[in-house]
């Protein structure tokens, strides 16, 4: 078993250079630390090539922007960052987390124009991220906290702040025994899990909650793709909880959780139905192709 993240072998990429693992650090007065000011992705990388990886550069960029903070790295070279950094751990299946943060300079409040914008490349071995619930269907909580409006955050940025009512929630359904929590949103619709986006089935149609107050994920989008590829019908709306009682099967999205099945949400159970299993072959087929 690995260590403790601040504690391990290897090399993390800053700002332009390799450094070694133990020493990747910043200061006590960096903006991000108490103000937030920072976004980042999560990638997978499955033999030697990282899943959508342009579409995260892209999306990390563009998580910045919509944070007033422009990231001072292309897409290229951003790519050109990941990839070394695998090299250097040598890796060819791990996970990637690119992170984009204000660091420590002339401001120290909640302005901090003046502070330099700082990027690391990071990444570690990791296996299945709800562990056995990959097959046997996981269990969630319903969280007591809800999604924002978007007119209170950007919320199409992946954006740090956004997760703070995540981990309260993920540790608040691990204390009941759950794999994970589900949100609703400002008004009450189902919205997503702490870390995953949600989709459900009913009599052979597909529902996601319209991304229109949460993250639209980089998973999330391949998936919808994929089902209409294989001919299947994708519903994207408003679903109310009260509509969970009447779908049969259900499963989470996302990097690291990859295609999740779904056993339960609260009181309500789902099977790990042959759709549900069909569509993780198949994304673990597309993602390794």
């Amino acid at each position: 078993m690995a260590g403790a993240y601040d504690d391990r072998d290897g090399y993390i990429w800053m700002d332009g250079a390799l450094v070694p693992w133990r020493d990747a650090k910043v200061h006590i007065l960096t903006h991000a630390m108490h103000y937030a000011s920072s976004v980042f992705e999560g990638e997978r990388c499955y033999n030697g090539k990282i899943f959508k990886s342009r579409e995260h550069s892209a999306r990390l960029i563009e998580s910045g922007r919509l944070l007033d903070m422009t990231i001072p790295y292309t897409v290229d070279q951003i790519e050109e960052a990941k990839y070394a950094m695998l090299k250097a751990n040598g890796w060819t299946d791990a996970y990637v987390r690119a992170v984009a943060w204000r660091g420590a300079g002339l401001d120290m409040g909640v302005s901090a124009a003046r502070n330099p914008v700082m990027l690391a490349v990071a990444g570690w071995e990791w296996g299945a991220y709800y562990g056995d619930a990959k097959w046997q269907g996981a269990k969630l909580d319903i969280a007591k906290w809800k999604r924002p409006s978007p007119e209170t955050i950007p919320t199409a940025a992946k954006a740090a702040g956004l997760y703070m009512i995540c981990t309260m929630s993920k540790h608040a359904a691990e204390a009941k025994g759950c794999s994970d929590a589900l949100f609703m949103d400002y008004r009450g619709y189902v919205a997503e899990a702490t870390g995953a986006n949600v989709f459900f089935v009913k009599d052979g149609v597909v529902h996601t909650p319209l991304a229109d107050a949460f993250l639209n994920g980089i998973t999330r989008q391949t998936v919808i793709g994929m089902l209409k590829d294989m001919g299947l019908e994708v519903v994207e709306r408003h679903i109310m909880p009260e509509e969970l009682s009447s779908f049969s099967e259900c499963w989470l999205t996302g990097t690291a959780a990859e295609v999740t099945p779904v056993g339960q949400i609260g009181e309500f159970h789902f099977q790990v139905g042959d759709l549900t299993r069909k569509v993780s072959d198949t994304y673990e087929t597309l993602v390794r192709a």
